[in-house]
């Protein structure tokens, strides 16, 4: 699942205002109806409970502004695959609402299957999972919870919006339940 998405803003898509660093802001993953494509959209803390996007809301998070390094390649940030959306989402400055939670263990599988990330156990209360991305050795707590089949019906629902919405197939007329 690659998505070709602009890097992260340096303005306010509301206000047009600069951010400063450790700024809280909230990103959007929004899809506009009439294209479908996907784009990315940067609010300040202030301004996103006002914030009317254009199609959409995938997903949202909130999270410190962090000034792109100069040596940073812009291009590379542009393209949003499960592994760049994982890191973002699971960044401990970034705030976790169910639905930021659900995405992140379920990015946390698929990565963990790819060989990106390695389980290196759980918290003392047991309350989390501990992974460890192998390229940058950076330590995440993953909240602990049952993947059973309501969760991947959420995520379903998610990964929808994200993906195109429709669902086509030989099930596809089918309800949720029924699938």
């Amino acid at each position: 699942m690659d998505q070709h998405l602009q890097p992260a803003a340096t303005t306010c898509a509301v206000t047009q205002r600069l951010f400063e660093e450790a700024e809280r802001i909230t990103s959007f993953l929004v899809r506009d109806p009439a294209t479908g494509e996907v784009a990315r959209q940067d609010v300040a803390g202030e301004a996103a409970e006002g914030f009317v996007p254009g199609g959409t809301i995938v997903c949202s998070w909130t999270h410190a502004f962090k000034p792109r390094r100069h040596e940073e390649d812009p291009g590379r940030a542009m393209k949003l695959t499960a592994e760049n959306l994982f890191l973002e989402l699971a960044d401990p400055l970034t705030e976790r609402t169910p639905e930021v939670t659900r995405l992140i263990r379920f990015l946390a599988l698929l990565l963990e299957r790819k060989r990106v990330l390695r389980r290196r156990g759980s918290t003392p209360d047991g309350a989390a999972d501990v992974l460890e991305h192998l390229r940058s050795r950076q330590r995440f707590e993953i909240p602990a919870g049952e993947m059973d089949r309501d969760f991947f019906v959420q995520v379903q629902a998610q990964l929808d919006v994200l993906v195109g919405g429709a669902r086509s197939g030989p099930d596809a007329d089918q309800a949720p339940e029924e699938a």
